[in-house]
């Protein structure tokens, strides 16, 4: 049933005038956040541990924006394919697109640790049409019709998407990030291989993936953190955009190691693999700013899933802890 709602309404949506899908999308958020199922009460977890300072109260309000916002997401990404260069470029304001060219310039791809936050399709669609192709990897989602249904909207926008788990996909990334062609987005702030590490996420312990640091390393390039949060649009953008709501996206300065000299990791080969202590340093960088944004913007982190570990179920991670251990051995 969830399936035929996603492939429907990448049919219909863009058939539906936007003040009519934003009413229905706006609905449909209040209705979920309502009935207080698990994810919304996932969501309200989340956002009570990086935004202690909240009553519960305070909260649940935040919840409430935080489903609008994550329905506008998908409002926008079933639209995307009908909306115009013109509409496209009013919808989308960067911050920090200097860091990008110096990366192109001097190094190669950079690799962008993203999280779940904002409309990182927009983004992306974005990049692809004003920067270079836009390679990334999708969690490989069932049934099977939505994956593709995803990657085919995905590369209709310009981005080239690889199948998270298939054979090769670190090497191509690590090729694609030494060839300098094109920007690397990839999720991050949820480990869905188990093979992530546990970094520090606002004083809680959280399970993130590794694959930003690890790509960067190996490649020798750049890593940059890449924030997206909603904005309320006016006047003549406003109009321009065909919407009220644009996004914000940020492209941090590279990230820097607490320890070591980073800039002669990147300079180096890159043959090596990197090893793991530099891993985790450069992991926990990327969070420690991501922390910060996810602070000044909680609603537009749509994080509905457990990703502190006190959350966890424990004698499940405890065998995912086994499992990374024997594979390492």
């Amino acid at each position: 049933m969830k399936s035929n709602a996603y492939l429907l309404a990448w049919r219909y949506a863009p058939k539906v005038p936007e003040p009519v899908l934003r009413g229905i999308a706006n609905l449909a958020a209040d209705i979920v956040w309502l009935k207080q199922g698990k994810g919304i009460k996932r969501l309200e977890s989340n956002y009570a541990r990086v935004r202690p300072e909240l009553s519960s109260r305070e909260i649940r309000k935040l919840s409430r924006q935080g489903m609008r916002s994550y329905l506008r997401y998908f409002r926008e990404a079933f639209t995307l394919s009908a909306v115009s260069s013109a509409q496209l470029a009013a919808r989308v304001r960067v911050i920090g697109i200097e860091n990008i060219f110096a990366s192109l310039e001097n190094y190669g791809s950079p690799v962008l640790a993203l999280g779940h936050v904002g409309n990182w399709d927009t983004a992306g669609a974005w990049v692809a049409e004003h920067l270079v192709p836009v390679l990334t990897v999708a969690e490989q989602l069932k049934p099977a019709e939505v994956y593709q249904a995803f990657v085919d909207f995905r590369q209709s926008l310009g981005i080239e998407v690889l199948g998270l788990g298939a054979a090769g996909v670190f090497g191509s990334l690590v090729a694609a990030a030494k060839g300098g062609e094109k920007v690397i987005p990839l999720l991050a702030d949820r480990d869905l291989t188990h093979r992530g590490i546990e970094v520090d996420l606002l004083g809680h312990q959280a399970r993130v993936a590794v694959g930003p640091a690890t790509v960067s390393l190996a490649a020798g390039v750049p890593l940059l953190l890449t924030t997206i949060h909603y904005e309320r649009l006016r006047g003549t953008r406003r109009k321009a955009a065909g919407t009220p709501w644009g996004i914000v996206v940020e492209f941090s300065q590279p990230i820097v190691r607490p320890a070591g000299d980073q800039a002669a990791s990147w300079s180096r080969a890159g043959s090596e693999v990197a090893k793991s202590r530099e891993v985790e340093q450069l992991t926990q960088a990327w969070v420690d700013k991501f922390g910060e944004f996810i602070k000044e913007h909680t609603e537009d982190w749509h994080m509905l899933q457990a990703v502190f570990v006190a959350d966890l179920d424990a004698d499940r991670y405890a065998q995912t802890l086994r499992s990374a251990a024997e594979n390492e051995a």
